[in-house]
């Protein structure tokens, strides 16, 4: 700390702050720093790091915010994190938030801090609450048996935060601070602490951050960091014999007697300064748990929460991600702009196609990723999300994990990349990792489409639903699997105790919500995307490169005998309209429309060409009416254009109300459709027959096999790139699967996006733009595949490599590419085998081929 040379008072202090989880600490944080916060990690763990800084009575102060914890033994890594923290920085106070209404037990963490013999200013928070409660306190005669200044604080209020800071400075200031109370644990600990501190005392280099007695009982009560520095035989061998001698005498472990005589010096010092005013009853809390947390009502009411969490969060997303979606391809036509219309430049494709399609597939999320943490911030703030966890606990830990690692599993179902962000409520760094690693095996509504192509495609009405169950259930159950295997293979040693903690109930502040939810979606948005953003740019690299100049077929050639077919077929409506058979008006005419078309597809709608073409096309068809058949031309391009709006009218309206054929109100739109359509006949039978005729058996044809050319275009585009020579190159080992090179360039492109195989299949198999809903995506299937290929197709896609944004929020929550490349390598691996199996069984029972 720096000292101003004309006084004693100083310039700028360091405090961290400290404190159970759910003692308010974060609130107080908030209070303390307002909007001058900076979020991070802390170097080399996953450990969320909060700063902030405040200016009290001209005293600049940095916060820290450490991870809540239950105390500072090295369990988890949140203790470590915060222990090393105060041992290593030293900061200049060490701020310790209390539950005022849960006093004794917040107090062990005190005692802790006191053993450390660190500066320290106690904040007796939620004093309302405690007041509530009928609980008073003595804090003069509490703050001298504890050694330490107690101010009382209401941290939702802000009441009792400048009090804290003052006494904070206060402590700072005091350059004569008498060491911290030294707690007694009990002449047959304390003869053990004192031959073993005496040891220490002589390895000064052991000794430079922490005093030797504190050494001594970290050493006594097995703490594994401790035991892991380069000590001397004697002081190893000390305290093994003492350890042996204590177990004998007091027949349990160190640790476990310390621990003891911790909470016997609180109890001791809460009965001096503590008391109740009025005799103990249950709480409002008490009486709302005796629902909650029922045996029987407890698991329905929390599922039907996190139903209003799901709600919610995709929902009520969708329009916002509408918004988003609109926004980015409105980014990408802008850009278009930029160069000639239909150029085939790599950098516009690279900034449309790899930037933004890349980027945009990422903060179309934040929608989602928002009020998931909204959700998640209200249901912590208030205390029902450790009610759930309650609830869920002993049902998880039957496979090694903690209650609230249900809330990210549930939420997957919905996306990967929400859940595993949500597991940061997880104090446990071994839970969140396992939780991260088996979230994807919950089937997220991205691989939806893929199931709503293939199941209606292979399977009768009766068993679609059960199949799409079966698929569900199937990677819940892999999930317990693989939970099972990681705590064997990878996180050995038992599972790690959790306090399941009910605070009592409270309402949640709109700031600090609002500031937990920024955090979230900030850091989601600078970390995931950057790493989004160099995956999409690879991406894109594969599926362009190499680049094919010479093709199988001549394309040219066969567009150009189409063209002729198309014109030949539109002589032929001559006769239809008495029109004389050696007549071109029809032809130049519907011919002046397409040349049209291809002339505008160098141009934007805002150039000159654009509009050029479309005068050209109108000059002819002035000239062509001004002719002896030019009245029979008018009425014909009239009723063509009249039938297509009343099509197009009709598509739009059952595109836009979702109605599938046959119901009730599809059939209305229909009957007017057809009502219409009768009204424009009349007008005119002979030529409006001649329209229908060219529409459905001329145009739509001819349209089809345009875009089939351009589709095989595309095709062999994608066969050469690297992606579709990875897909062939893979073939052989899809092959004992069922599958084939289309199914493998698919599932290299799904790794964009799951919902991106469809397309991806559209695009193989020469059909253009395709959606889950394609008939003539689903024939091409049927064909090549049999319903057990096309389940294992399913079961592929279900546990196979999540999407590039999962494992880009994987290795960001998790700290380390390692997790993310064993996720993806790891889940791929018993996809495959799993499949192999499935599908190998098939064949030698016979079932589904």
């Amino acid at each position: 700390m720096r000292k101003n040379k004309m006084s004693s008072k100083i310039n700028k202090i360091t405090i961290a702050l400290v404190g159970n989880p759910n003692s308010g600490k974060t609130t107080i944080f908030n209070k303390i720093t307002g909007e001058r916060q900076h979020v991070g990690n802390y170097a080399g763990v996953t450990v969320e790091k909060k700063d902030g800084y405040c200016e009290h009575k001209g005293v600049n102060i940095h916060v820290v915010d450490l991870p809540g914890t239950y105390s500072l033994t090295a369990f988890s890594l949140e203790e470590l994190v915060a222990r090393n923290f105060i041992i290593d920085e030293k900061p200049d106070v060490i701020v310790d938030i209390l539950d005022a209404s849960n006093i004794e037990r917040n107090l062990y963490l005190a005692t802790q801090l006191m053993e450390l013999n660190v500066p320290l200013v106690l904040a007796l928070n939620m004093s309302d609450t405690a007041k509530l409660r009928g609980i008073e306190f003595d804090l003069k005669l509490l703050s001298d048996l504890l050694g330490s200044p107690i101010v009382t604080t209401i941290g939702h209020k802000g009441k009792g935060i400048n009090e804290l800071l003052d006494a904070v400075i206060s402590v700072a200031e005091d350059e004569n601070r008498a060491p911290g109370i030294q707690m007694n644990l009990g002449r047959d600990i304390e003869k053990h602490i004192n031959k073993i501190q005496g040891l220490i005392e002589r390895e000064q280099k052991l000794t430079e951050k922490c005093s030797p007695r504190w050494l001594a009982i970290k050493l006594l009560e097995n703490d594994k960091e401790i035991h892991q520095e380069n000590w001397p035989d004697d002081i190893i061998q000390a305290t093994e014999k003492a350890v042996r001698r204590i177990e004998e005498v007091l027949g349990d472990s160190p640790e476990i007697i310390i621990a003891d005589k911790r909470y016997g010096i609180i109890s001791g010092a809460c009965q001096e300064a503590v008391r109740l005013t009025v005799e103990a009853r249950h709480t409002y809390s008490d009486k709302i748990d005796e629902v909650l947390t029922n045996r029987i009502l407890g698991l329905p009411i929390f599922f039907i929460m996190m139903y209003i969490v799901f709600q919610l969060t995709f929902a009520f997303g969708e329009i916002p991600m509408g918004w988003i979606e609109n926004g980015f391809a409105f980014l990408g036509d802008s850009i278009s702009y930029l160069w000639p219309n239909g150029s085939d430049s790599l950098l516009l494709s690279l900034l449309v196609d790899g930037i933004i399609g890349g980027v945009g597939g990422v903060i179309v999320f934040v929608p989602n990723i928002f009020l998931l943490f909204m959700a998640i911030a209200i249901l912590e703030d208030t205390g029902y999300m450790a009610r759930a966890a309650f609830n869920m606990d002993r049902l998880m830990h039957k496979i090694g994990l903690h209650g609230k690692s249900f809330i990210p599993m549930l939420v997957g179902f919905g996306c990967s990349v929400p859940a595993i962000m949500a597991t940061r409520t997880l104090e446990n760094r071994r839970d969140r990792l396992i939780t991260m690693m088996i979230v994807p095996l919950m089937s997220c509504g991205a691989r939806l489409p893929i199931y709503t192509l293939i199941i209606p495609a292979f399977f009768p009405q009766v068993w679609q639903a059960p199949i799409l169950w079966l698929i569900y259930l199937i990677g819940i159950m892999v999930a317990i699997g693989v939970a099972k295997l990681l705590r064997i293979a990878v996180f050995k040693g038992e599972s790690s105790a959790f306090v399941m903690e009910l605070p009592p109930y409270r309402i949640p502040t709109l700031k600090g919500v609002m500031v937990h939810v920024w955090e979230r979606t900030w850091l989601y948005l600078r970390k995931a995307g950057t790493v989004i953003l160099a995956i999409s740019i690879v991406m894109w690299a594969l599926s362009t490169f190499p680049q094919k100049t010479v093709y199988d077929h001549d394309y040219d050639a066969i567009t150009e005998q189409s063209t002729n077919d198309y014109l030949s077929a539109i002589r032929g409506l001559n006769p239809l309209l008495d029109i004389s058979p050696q007549s071109t008006v029809l032809v130049d005419a519907l011919h002046a429309e397409y040349n049209m078309i291809e002339e505008q597809q160098a141009f934007h709608p805002f150039e000159t060409g654009f509009e050029m073409a479309e005068q050209k096309k109108n000059k002819t068809i002035d000239r062509l009416v001004q002719s002896e058949e030019g009245k029979k031309l008018a009425v014909f391009l009239e009723m063509i254009e009249q039938i297509s709006v009343v099509r197009n009218n009709f598509d739009a309206s059952i595109e836009q109300n979702e109605l599938e054929t046959g119901t009730t109100k599809y059939l209305l739109f229909d009957q007017e459709k057809d009502h219409t359509l009768e009204a424009i006949e009349k007008s005119n039978p002979v030529i409006y027959q001649a329209a229908v005729k060219y529409i459905d058996d001329i145009k739509s044809p001819y349209d089809e096999k345009m875009s089939e050319i351009n589709q095989l275009i595309h095709s062999e585009q994608m066969t050469y790139s690297i992606a579709g020579r990875i897909g062939k190159g893979i073939e052989p080992v899809l092959k004992p699967l069922g599958f084939d090179w289309k199914i493998g360039t698919a599932l290299i492109g799904a790794f964009a996006a799951k919902e991106v195989f469809v397309a991806q299949l559209g695009i193989v198999y020469s059909l253009g733009e395709t959606d889950a809903k394609s008939d003539a995506l689903r024939q091409k299937l049927q064909k090549d595949f049999t319903p057990l290929a096309a389940f294992c197709i399913m079961i592929f896609c279900l546990i196979s490599a999540p999407c590039m944004a999962t494992i880009a929020t994987t290795r960001q929550e998790s700290g380390s590419w390692k997790w993310a490349m064993l996720q993806l390598g790891g889940l791929t691996l018993i996809a495959y085998i799993l499949t192999l199996v499935i599908y190998q069984s098939g064949l030698l029972f016979g079932i589904g081929i």
